[in-house]
């Protein structure tokens, strides 16, 4: 629901994401009274691009990468029998980012870097709330999901063209559709 890095549109210059995809396990360790532990391991691949038509400018920046997270939940089922089951769920995140390169072209050439200097911390953590329901069939769980996290960093913060910045969105809203048996 929001992007990866915050994006902008102005004055010649434009910075557009994509990572809309998220794919991963999850283990939980249900306990009595509606209670579970809930470890995920959740994998989005991201992308970010920058044009400019500013003068005295790069023309082109591509950059792109892995994000793992982690996230360690503690869920309480609410709702009686039956099944359809309402739950609330919070804990901790963790993240970290690999495999992020970059490619600038400019009028004269075109760089490769595999350590993009807008890349500030590889790992950050966060706390993370959510709420969602269990559609419980006969051999599957269908388990759609509300979740936000908020990050204690910025991942990515940088000046990639004069005058303007890029960050890691801090704030992470996402649905997320798990299938689990």
């Amino acid at each position: 629901m929001t992007e990866f890095v915050d994006t902008f549109s102005d004055n010649g210059v434009t910075l557009r994401s994509s990572n809309h995809v998220i794919i991963g396990p999850s283990v939980e360790l249900r306990l009595p009274g509606g209670v579970g532990i809930e470890l995920d391991a959740l994998y989005r691949r991201f992308n970010y691009n920058a044009n400019s038509t500013v003068i005295n400018s790069f023309l082109n920046l591509q950059t792109s990468g892995n994000s793992w997270e982690f996230p360690l939940l503690l869920k309480k089922r609410l709702g009686g029998e039956g099944p359809v089951h309402p739950f609330i769920d919070a804990g901790l995140s963790f993240s970290k980012l690999s495999g992020v390169k970059s490619v600038v072209t400019t009028v004269q050439n075109a760089i490769n870097n595999n350590s993009p200097a807008e890349v500030k911390h590889d790992f950050a953590t966060g706390v993370v709330i959510g709420g969602g329901i269990d559609f419980h069939a006969i051999l599957v769980h269908i388990v759609p999901e509300l979740r936000f996290t908020r990050w204690n960093r910025d991942q990515i913060d940088g000046t990639i063209i004069p005058s303007r910045g890029l960050s890691s969105n801090r704030n992470q809203a996402e649905f997320l559709l798990g299938i689990t048996f």
